[in-house]
Parts: C-alpha cells; sequence; structure tokens
C-alpha cells in the first residue's frame, strides 16, 4: 500500500479545495449581492473596520475557535494549533484570490452580477467536494458545527442551520450598527445558503466516487 501518495493525493484534494473556496467566496463578494453565511461574518468586518478579507478571515476563525472551546469547556493545544494554521492559510488564500478576481471586469449590470454569483455557487460546491473527500481537519468554522452538533445533541444538518442563522444575524447586526446597511447579507446570501447544498449534493452523486477512486486508487 503507497500510503506516502494517498497522502499526498489528499493534500492536493484539501488544498486544491480551500483554495477553489476561497475564489468562490470572492467572486460572490465581486457580485455585490450578498455572500455565503460561512463567509458572511469576515466580510462584515471588511466592510467596517477597512481590513483585508485575509486577516479579517482569521479574525473570524479565531472567534469560532474560542466559542468551540467554551463549548468543549477544554483546550485540545494540538487541535488548536492546527486550526490556526488552516486559517493563516485560507486568509492567504482569500486575500489572493480577491486580488485576481478584482482584475477581471467589474460586474457593472445586474445580469454580469447575477453570472458571478452563479459561477461562485459551482466553484464553492466543486471547492467541498475536495475538502470534505479529502478527510483531513476541519477549519474552524465546520469544527464549530460538530462541536454544536455533540454539545447540544442534534443532528449534524440542524447544527449546520443554526450555525449560518446565528453567522448571518451577527453580521447583519455588525452592519446596521456601524455602516447602517445590512452590509454582507443580500440576496445572494439567500441564494447561496439555499443552493449550495443542492449543486453539492449533485456533484457528489456524480464525481467524488471518481475522486475517491483517484485518491486510494493505489491503497
Amino acid at each position: 500500500m503507497d500510503h506516502k501518495n494517498v497522502t499526498i493525493r489528499r493534500l492536493v484534494l484539501y488544498v486544491g479545495g480551500l483554495f477553489l473556496l476561497t475564489l468562490g467566496v470572492s467572486l460572490s463578494i465581486q457580485a455585490g449581492l450578498g455572500v455565503s453565511p460561512v463567509s458572511s461574518l469576515a466580510y462584515a468586518l471588511v466592510l467596517t473596520s477597512g481590513l483585508s478579507i485575509g486577516i479579517t478571515t482569521v479574525l473570524a476563525n479565531i472567534l469560532f475557535i474560542v466559542v468551540q472551546i467554551i463549548l468543549n469547556k477544554r483546550i485540545d493545544i494540538k487541535d488548536l494549533i492546527l486550526q490556526l494554521l488552516i486559517s493563516v492559510v485560507f486568509g492567504f488564500f482569500m486575500d489572493s484570490t480577491l486580488f485576481l478576481v478584482q482584475l477581471l471586469p467589474p460586474p457593472e449590470s445586474i445580469v454580469l452580477r447575477c453570472v458571478y454569483l452563479i459561477i461562485s455557487l459551482f466553484v464553492v460546491s466543486a471547492a467541498l467536494i475536495g475538502y470534505f473527500t479529502a478527510k483531513l481537519p476541519l477549519m474552524p468554522y465546520d469544527a464549530l458545527t460538530y462541536v454544536i452538533s455533540e454539545r447540544f445533541k442534534i443532528k449534524f444538518s440542524k447544527a449546520k442551520i443554526m450555525s449560518d442563522l446565528l453567522n448571518v444575524i451577527i453580521s447583519a447586526a455588525i452592519g446596521l450598527v456601524f455602516i447602517q446597511s445590512f452590509g454582507s447579507i443580500g440576496i445572494g446570501t439567500i441564494v447561496a445558503a439555499y443552493f449550495i447544498g443542492r449543486i453539492l449534493g449533485w456533484m457528489i452523486s456524480r464525481y467524488q466516487k471518481a475522486l475517491q477512486q483517484w485518491v486510494y486508487q493505489n491503497e
């Protein structure tokens, strides 16, 4: 069994998934119709603080880690360091992909903005296939969802809805208090919350088996 090659392929899927995920988020930011719930807090901090999306992404993830610690009532130093490292990498990717996306023609019409949003949904869904298929450590937001599920003895799907809803409410509140608008929350947020799961399910049924075979082909 070639465990080394399997590990390399898992890392490729994982890092590639993280990069595509930030690309999808950046496209939704460029669309200007509201970002997905998972990114809403980070972008709300961008709009109210003037910091880069990379920095606010790291800050938001640190907050998610702190909430995990509070709910678990314990600190796993190894897990904490790993989640912080992933957050920094994800933040770097966010700044990089947003820079790249901003080189594209700005979406001045509502039609082009919708095109950017639709593309972002498929890019995010494709990213999540790689991210989950790799079966490597979760990002803080996803890890928090699992903690909520275990702490309150509820299904992961319900915990996901709770996490997304709470994130959106906090993001909207930050926008209303500091810039008197919903800021990062818009029709695109609702569209993302509704369609990403469905697009992901369709992609998983068609492509995940092939990805798994590629990853574990020599094992």
